[in-house]
């Protein structure tokens, strides 16, 4: 499976892209950042990064997108950049058809680094080795984009096995029931 990790950011929106399958060892195929000029209006930043992550779709041509979802911070103006970037990772991969999975921060360090309180340098650091890499990949955003591929391909796939699980569950449980001969019990006293 390959998963394109998108940490979204308006200024910084890491991309990162890894093959792998739980279990097996995880290839890194490319990692880098969509930036935008800080003091550009929104609209044309917003077209950047689309083109940007538009750019590694098409290069890397991912089976599933894992975006960060978007949570409430203290900076307002910072959160709606976040969640602005996030709406067109979203975008690009749904109009490709693509499927899009939203993994929240402490759930992708705690499948990176068995802590949902892990800081950057913990996460930046168990990417490194993960992947094997020679050096930690630069800036925070890329390793982090990096970080929830990996996390996607750990916890995604076996998630989706488990929701298929439970969708084929009433219905096996239903032709089981189905199938069953009828069984006529006569009760005396």
């Amino acid at each position: 499976m390959r998963v394109l990790g998108v940490d979204p950011g308006l200024t910084r929106c890491g991309v990162g892209v890894v093959d792998g399958e739980p279990g097996r060892p995880l290839r890194m195929v490319g990692v880098g950042v969509v930036r935008t000029p800080a003091d550009a209006e929104i609209g044309p930043r917003l077209l950047l990064v689309e083109q940007g992550i538009e750019a590694w779709l098409e290069e890397h041509r991912p089976d599933m997108v894992a975006v960060e979802r978007v949570f409430a911070q203290h900076n307002v103006r910072t959160v709606m950049g976040t969640a602005q970037a996030s709406a067109v990772a979203m975008l690009c991969a749904t109009r490709r058809g693509i499927p899009v999975t939203l993994h929240t921060p402490s759930e992708v360090k705690a499948a990176v680094t068995g802590s949902g309180r892990a800081d950057k340098a913990q996460v930046t650091a168990m990417v490194t080795r993960l992947l094997r890499l020679d050096a930690p990949p630069k800036p925070a955003d890329a390793a982090d984009a990096l970080a929830l591929a990996i996390c996607h391909i750990w916890r995604g796939a076996a998630a989706g096995r488990i929701a298929a699980a439970v969708a084929k569950a009433p219905a096996a449980r239903s032709a089981a029931v189905a199938a069953r001969p009828a069984v006529r019990q006569e009760y005396r006293r």
